[in-house]
């Protein structure tokens, strides 16, 4: 059997690990990224580089898109150079953005003008889950299009599921990020009050871990934060904009979030301290500045 060719625009933290996986499962990758040079290792394993997202939907079959803002994902699609300007009617396009469900469901009319099948299929699992080729996938378009991209979304993904029409990914990723929201508070107010304690941290970690607190955010970020571990695996400002979505869209269906409003006007606080760039788990610092633990006085 032929596998299809694929194109993968944006490859970051989470796309040069999928584009990874994808090569090893023996798929031809056509790459794009902004800065050209975090192609290169990409490259060097066998991707083949791009001028443009253009250039990249023209050599494809099935594109995929990954990149940071709704804005940018404007401007890949819409651009002069854009994937719309490459596609036709025997491609299908899958945005893996954490953006919004109403652009969702402008890529999706857009392309549906044209003849062209569009999913919006954002991700959880953060670098590890992109690694370790985890991935959960939430998608959004029709089951036509589902079906014949889901055989891909099993190379990178643990569970991949389609939530309903266009649009529906992206709010299902959303309610995603509404609940790591709590996690990521209650995370690190876990270990600010057990130190205050002068608790043990690892030993509460471990016992708290076995228990009904048990969660993503307590396994996967609390060790980090005890080994000053604050690189990105997923960056407090997607995480701003994230939650500035979820809300977003909150109000738009008239309810409220003071949980998710809570934690929005953290992790803005923390951005605008200048730690946009670092891991979500950097939270801590706005209880221990420079994220190394105090030493409680006897």
């Amino acid at each position: 059997m032929t596998l299809q060719k694929i194109g993968f625009i944006g490859t970051g933290v989470m796309g040069a690990s999928i584009v990874k996986h994808l090569l090893k499962a023996g798929y031809s990758v056509n790459v794009y990224n902004r800065t050209k040079s975090k192609t290169d290792e990409l490259v060097g394993l066998g991707a083949v580089w791009q001028e443009t997202p253009e250039a990249v939907t023209k050599a494809s079959e099935i594109i995929f898109s990954i990149v940071g803002y709704p804005q940018d994902v404007e401007e890949i699609y819409y651009g002069e150079t854009g994937i719309f300007k490459g596609a036709t009617n025997e491609k299908i396009l899958v945005d893996m953005t954490t953006s919004t469900p109403s652009l969702a469901k402008k890529l999706f009319a857009t392309g549906a003008e044209n003849g062209i099948e569009v999913l919006d299929a954002p991700v959880s699992g953060g670098d590890l889950g992109a690694k370790n080729g985890t991935l959960t996938i939430m998608v959004g378009g029709t089951e036509v299009a589902y079906q014949k991209v889901a055989p891909i979304f099993d190379v990178f993904s643990g569970k991949v599921k389609l939530q309903g029409a266009a649009g529906s990914g992206q709010h299902t990723k959303m309610a995603n990020q509404i609940m790591i929201a709590g996690t990521m508070t209650g995370m690190t107010e876990l270990l600010v009050y057990a130190n205050a304690a002068g608790l043990d941290l690892e030993s509460v970690l471990d016992t708290v871990g076995g228990g009904s607190a048990q969660n993503w955010s307590l396994t996967n970020y609390a060790p980090r934060i005890l080994r000053e571990d604050f690189t990105a695996g997923f960056f407090v400002k997607h995480f701003v904009k994230d939650l500035k979505i979820a809300l977003d869209e909150a109000a738009k269906m008239e309810i409220q979030l003071p949980g998710t409003t809570l934690a929005k006007d953290l992790y803005e606080k923390l951005e605008n301290q200048g730690q946009g760039n670092d891991g979500t788990q950097a939270l801590i610092k706005l209880w221990w500045p420079d994220g190394n633990k105090p030493v409680k006085e006897e």
